[in-house]
């Protein structure tokens, strides 16, 4: 037997509520005789009658049961598409964001918090990743968004600007620099040695890095690497050297450490995702965070 319409549950409920064909009808807009043929409709459907008819309609043994099912399966179906709603919209389902490091000292932490209390039906999962391995995570479907540091992927991944943010040297207190004001030429660091993260972590990154190096004349001669922002700066700090970094990293504030903005020199942070209507979501709210416009 192919179960009933959902068309014919609704318009039995509304019967069984009037118990009066001349209403239901009314109350569904349309005429009565087309109400008469889906309630026959529907007994034939089920194999027993539903209804009583007579002086008063009343519903037989069968239509009171009937009507406990089609009430709990109409709103079943109600739901079912409340909630596929809510998924399209990005309201509920789950959202994976990768994240470099150095991206969760920008604005994006308070994004994060302000989204998870306005979808708290969103399984939010964050993962900390270079941002070599969050373009591949993105492509195998690991991960909804991700924020890439000088990387804007391929199609048919989309990718928009999230933030713009200047490169700055990072100096040891007793540095000669240390002490000047304003911008830095990036030249004036062309005999000292560096600290850097490794290229793997982030290729374009660190490869932007030395072509601003070069076009300020020189190679820099790094004397040591570290994977994480929070080593290399504790690596100038102990005295082994210089290095370039985004701006945000001097919410670390090392006692004693110096920052100092390099003139005309900035880094870019993309954001890329796939179709998922979470990620677009939670976009849209961390693009305001860091008030930064769409490239």
């Amino acid at each position: 037997m192919d179960a009933p319409e959902l068309k014919l549950l609704q318009q039995f409920v509304v019967l069984a509520e009037e118990l009066h064909f001349g209403r239901a009808a009314e109350r569904l807009g349309i005429q009565q005789p087309p109400l008469t043929m889906a309630i026959q409709k529907l007994e034939r459907t089920v194999g027993c009658h539903l209804v009583q008819r007579g002086r008063k309609i009343t519903l037989t043994p069968a239509g009171s049961k009937f009507l406990e099912e089609a009430r709990r399966t109409i709103d079943q179906a109600e739901r079912a598409v409340l909630l596929t709603q809510r998924v399209a919209r990005g309201e509920s389902g789950e959202l994976r964001v990768g994240v470099p490091p150095s991206v969760m000292l920008t604005g994006l932490p308070a994004a994060i918090r302000k989204y998870r209390l306005r979808y708290p039906e969103v399984a939010f999962t964050l993962r900390e990743m270079s941002t070599s391995n969050i373009e591949q995570a993105l492509r195998r479907a690991e991960i909804d968004l991700g924020f890439l540091r000088e990387t804007r992927p391929r199609e048919p991944l989309r990718h928009s600007l999230f933030l713009t943010e200047p490169i700055v040297a990072v100096l040891p207190p007793n540095h000669s620099l240390a002490a000047g004001k304003g911008e830095l030429k990036l030249r004036a660091l062309r005999k000292e040695p560096f600290v850097s993260f490794p290229r793997h972590v982030g290729p374009e990154f660190y490869d932007a890095l030395l072509a601003d190096c070069g076009d300020a004349g020189f190679a820099p001669n790094i004397v040591q690497e570290a994977t994480q922002w929070q080593s290399v700066i504790s690596c100038v700090e102990a005295g082994m050297g210089v290095a370039l970094a985004p701006a945000c990293v001097e919410k670390f504030r090392w006692p004693g450490l110096v920052f100092r903005r390099i003139e005309d020199l900035t880094t870019k942070v993309y954001a890329a995702r796939g179709d998922s209507a979470t990620a677009t979501q939670f976009l849209t709210m961390a693009l305001r965070a860091v008030s930064q416009p769409r490239e």
